[in-house]
């Protein structure tokens, strides 16, 4: 996964409905755009619940929810909690990682700027975004034509490649959404696994990019 300026890889393991991975946005967003020129950051889909059958539960619900203060509470994100997830929603995260994949596979470019996009939606403006037509609108309003999109999305390929990114996450032990490992000098080494602040992550990177 290096590409030929052998810059160092750093796998960004997430999923657009981890509410930490939401929280941890504008810190990925700043790792980014200050090292740029130092590592290549490849955006690997998590698969946080894989599931057409997980209704949420009441109780799941206000767990959920519960967790959603906590990173609202920590990070200043915004969220928006009224009507969010009504009775019967069931939380699915594979079309919306399979949204992504799609997307990045249409045009690399905009990975990270339609994965964002995603998050926004369900966080801020309680979008149902296991819904394919919700995911594909969001595509359209970040420039992907939405004919190929949906060909894209409901293609074998595409649902080989989101396996792959499932299996990429467990074969790399991830057990948990943010994760960071860098890849240099054909060494693993683990940024972080859950949320930290930019200063800490960015002291580690120092250190292995030095």
């Amino acid at each position: 996964m290096v590409e030929n300026n052998n810059k160092p890889v750093l796998w960004y393991f997430a999923d657009p409905m981890c509410s930490w991975c939401w929280g941890f946005s504008p810190i990925i967003s700043r790792i980014k755009k200050n090292y740029a020129d130092r590592i290549k950051i490849a955006l690997v889909m998590g698969g946080l619940q894989v599931s057409e059958a997980n209704i949420l539960s009441d109780s799941s619900r206000e767990e959920v929810l519960h967790h959603w203060h906590q990173v609202k509470k920590q990070t200043g994100q915004e969220f928006s909690f009224d009507n969010v997830m009504p009775a019967g929603f069931i939380y699915n995260t594979e079309p919306a990682c399979r949204a992504v994949i799609t997307a990045g596979m249409i045009d690399a470019t905009k990975n990270f700027e339609y994965f964002t996009a995603i998050q926004a939606a369900f966080y801020t403006k309680n979008q149902d975004v296991t819904q394919f037509d919700c995911l594909q609108q969001i595509a359209v309003d970040c420039g992907i034509e939405a004919k190929e999109f949906n060909l894209r999305f409901n293609s074998e390929e595409l649902l080989d490649n989101t396996r792959k990114h499932f299996q990429h996450a467990r074969n790399a032990g991830v057990t948990g959404f943010p994760t960071l490992i860098l890849i240099h000098d054909s060494q693993l080494h683990v940024l972080t696994r859950g949320y930290q602040d930019y200063e800490s992550i960015a002291a580690v990177l120092d250190q292995f990019l030095a």
